[in-house]
């Protein structure tokens, strides 16, 4: 890998010091203030001591501050300035929530500028915000998150996180119900034109899910915050081995008591692939090669509205939908020949025609409370609903070794429906409790899937079912949680600890016309994780951190599904129904130097690891399903660091390091121990005249993929330039991706007497250019200033 460059992974602040003040800044509707300035000045002179901003929630700190009277200011754009004295003695003070009035006693109006950084390193995730970069031009979600900081997408789509597989996707805030294809084929429809940012949880509180080994990665749609009517239209091209076009748009209408909002979004066109498997099992070598045709239209929806009922609550509505059209086709040529042989025994030919019509719906409504007293109360309903109608045609065709003579055909197709409801109930409570934060909370959810396969044979030319290969596999499962958090800070030190009990009720019903034992699985088992964090602010420049958590990794209904799936002629998917869930303990130390260097060492034991493996069968065939076949040791170390090289010159870079031990428990499967380097970097370039560019590439050494495959190096080069227009309301976007055609995959894999070389990849060799035109107000006006007998209460601070 050459000339791979350059950025990401920025800031892990979580100041706790002793002479400190410290606050939180709000709204009248409870929504967090973040950028607003904080000054300190002494009274008896007005003379300046220190001056901060507030972070992404509100919150700010002001250090080394010595005792005396002072005033302190609070201001940020649409709102009035709040003002207090302040007698500070000597000890670390908190000084509570403050809520702004918003106000327009002048109607003037001002412009709002700046701009997040790319990457930000918190105490509890790392956020990529999207909009700071030029380089998600043209790009889907799944693409995103190939250059989100520590985040490697494997060959086979699945996503790693600090060496470590099992990632829980959260939309908004909302876990994904989704999984495997189906979440791929989702995520690829998303535009990274709707993300606002990616936040990477890798050591989540007891207050989430306790799903996902590696943790969380949750995407935040764009939301806009600004009063009046605004938003913004973009229109895209992408162009790899076929052109493909997206285009979206947003609104938001903000006002005094209420929030409208929306988004819409597309993409339409042609993308392709390649799948090579080179097999060798019990003396046999199948040579097959697959070249793909994606033809995928896709339509996301979003549409959302904030009723501020008091000044203390907010009720709220949300609907997203996603509609999917695709259609794929699959040219395979697989030669068979006895291995060390020359002459080729017999050729398979496979053209099969892939066609799946989708919907994903998902409706929201909320309740937030929250005082000035620090006490608040979330409530949650959600209900979802996701529809897959799959169609597949499949013509076998072999011929002799010279392709002159049809020795046997074999013509079958499937219908593969797939329905799945969601319902889930979340309740959150918030309070202060000795000087410290307590939370509680409790989430009830249901899902139930309904899976069919009819199987279908050509005879004569009449496709009949065939009632010994079809199956209904019916999957219900109640996961019913409580937890337990608790935050106290002192002095130097903050202390959280938690604990999530889970409860998981499930219920697997295969109904088929073959024998088979294993048709019924039912499951009752309660677990519990506790989770917990140590911070030690030693000085103004340096900063620990000590966390650990348990969490799980649990089947999804597919991979227990016991019934065999043709996939051609001479391989097929089984479900394992024995499979168990896996644990994961985790437990990371970090760093950070002058609010910027970040380093962290993490240790994460997986027990009982579950892996896709491809096992050998009678008759040259093969089946692919997952087994409990180790448990997986994985070390990580990763640094970040971002560099203001010259004030047209910024760097931001990120590297893991780590070892991943599987630790063989199946006869079959063979230990496997590999030290991975994973590096993510980027230059962002302002040019003359309004120009700016952006260098940025991602590299992944020799790594194991799903415990099984040992894949080669691979990384990617990016390169991509931004204009604006017209008052900076229209944006031009021109992307370079993968520009070394270095993202394409190949990897070896043996389980038992069967042994895989393979390779694949897809046009990620691409060009994308972009126009998004901002309309509406750019500029925030103040809102009408009153008075009413609430006011006191409303600018209350909390002691």
């Amino acid at each position: 890998m050459k000339n791979i460059c350059l950025l990401i992974l920025s800031f892990f602040s979580l100041s706790l010091s002793a002479q400190s003040l410290k606050g939180k800044v709000v709204t009248e509707t409870r929504e967090t203030v973040p950028y607003a300035a904080v000054t300190l000045n002494r009274l008896n002179d007005s003379t300046l001591v220190k001056a901060v901003i507030t972070n992404d929630f509100g919150l700010f700190e002001i250090t080394n501050v010595p005792k005396g009277m002072f005033q302190l200011n609070i201001s940020s754009i649409g709102f009035t300035q709040y003002q207090k004295e302040v007698n500070y003695t000597g000890s670390d003070m908190n000084l509570g929530t403050t809520v702004l009035m918003e106000a327009v006693e002048n109607l003037e109006e001002v412009t709002v500028t700046g701009q997040k950084p790319m990457v930000q390193v918190m105490a509890d995730k790392t956020v990529f915000n999207v909009e700071s970069t030029i380089n998600a031009t043209g790009t889907s979600a799944f693409e995103l998150l190939r250059k989100a900081p520590g985040v490697i997408v494997d060959n086979g789509g699945g996503i790693i996180v600090e060496g470590k597989s099992g990632v829980q996707i959260f939309i908004d805030d909302k876990l994904s119900v989704l999984q495997g294809e189906d979440l791929t084929n989702y995520l690829e429809s998303l535009q990274a034109t709707d993300i606002e940012a990616v936040e990477i949880i890798t050591q989540p509180s007891s207050k989430y899910d306790a799903a996902g080994n590696a943790g969380i990665i949750n995407l935040k749609l764009k939301k806009d915050k600004s009063l009046g009517v605004n938003g913004s239209i973009t229109a895209g091209l992408t162009v790899g081995d076929f052109a493909r076009n997206n285009t979206s748009g947003n609104f938001n209408v903000r006002g005094k008591k209420g929030n409208l909002y929306g988004t819409y979004s597309n993409r339409f066109g042609k993308s392709t692939g390649f799948l090579n498997l080179l097999r060798t099992q019990s003396g046999t070598f199948f040579e097959s090669r697959t070249n793909s045709v994606f033809d995928r239209n896709s339509n996301n929806l979003k549409l959302g509205y904030d009723f501020y009922a008091t000044p203390k609550s907010t009720l709220g509505a949300i609907f997203n939908g996603n509609f999917n059209n695709g259609f794929t086709e699959n040219n395979s040529r697989t030669p068979i020949r006895s291995v060390g042989a020359v002459t080729i025994d017999s050729i398979l030919v496979t053209n099969s025609q892939n066609s799946n019509t989708s919907y994903n719906l998902n409706a929201n409504l909320n309740y937030r409370y929250a005082d000035t007293l620090g006490t608040s109360v979330n409530v949650d309903l959600d209900y979802g609903r996701y529809n897959s109608d799959r169609a597949a045609r499949q013509p076998n065709v072999y011929f002799n070794g010279d392709e002159t003579q049809i020795l046997r055909q074999n013509f079958t197709s499937q219908n593969t429906p797939i329905d799945i409801s969601i319902v889930t109930f979340k309740t959150d409570y918030e309070t202060n409790l000795f000087n410290g934060k307590l939370g509680l909370g409790v989430k009830l959810s249901y899902v139930n899937t309904d899976n069919t396969f009819d199987f279908f044979t050509r005879i004569n030319g009449v496709d009949l079912l065939n009632s010994e290969q079809s199956n209904q596999f019916d999957y219900t499962e109640r996961i019913n949680a409580t937890y337990l958090n608790y935050n106290y800070k002192w002095t130097k030190w903050n202390l959280q600890v938690g604990l999530r009990v889970e409860n998981t009720i499930s219920d697997g019903n295969l109904l088929s016309m073959q024998q088979n034992q294993d048709s019924r699985v039912e499951r009752n088992y309660t677990d519990f994780f506790p989770s917990g964090g140590l911070t030690y602010q030693m000085n103004r420049k340096n900063q620990f951190a000590l966390t650990y958590s348990k969490r799980i990794q649990r089947p999804n209904y597919q991979s227990l599904n016991p019934f065999e799936y043709v996939i051609d002629e001479l391989s097929f998917r089984k479900g394992n129904p024995f499979l168990q869930p896996q644990y994961t303990n985790n437990i990371k130390l970090a760093h950070t130097f002058n609010y910027r260097l970040t380093t962290s060492l993490t240790y994460t034991y997986i027990s009982d690891f579950f892996a896709q493996v491809t096992v050998a069968d009678s008759g040259g065939r093969n089946f692919i399903t997952q087994r409990n076949v180790a448990d997986n040791e994985v070390v990580n170390f990763g640094i970040s660091y971002p560099k203001k090289i010259k004030e047209w010159w910024n760097l931001y870079f990120s590297l893991n390091a780590y070892i991943s031990n599987y630790k063989a428990k199946s006869p079959e499967f063979l230990s496997v121990k590999q030290e991975t380097l994973s590096f993510y970097a980027q230059n962002t370039f302002t040019l003359p005249k309004g120009f700016k560019m952006e260098v940025s590439g991602w590299y992944n050494s020799p790594s194991v993929w799903g415990g099984t495959y040992q894949t080669a190096a691979l990384g990617s080069l990016n390169i991509a330039l931004q204009k604006k227009f017209f008052k900076e309301k229209l944006n031009a976007r021109l992307a370079f991706n993968d520009v070394l055609y270095t993202i394409p995959w190949n990897g070896t894999t043996q389980f038992g007497n069967l042994f895989i070389d393979g390779s694949g990849g897809s046009d990620s060799r691409q060009v994308a250019f972009s126009l998004t035109y901002d309309f509406g107000r750019s500029e925030v006006k103040k809102a009408r200033k009153r008075k009413t007998g609430l006011e006191d209460e409303q600018q209350r601070i909390e002691n």
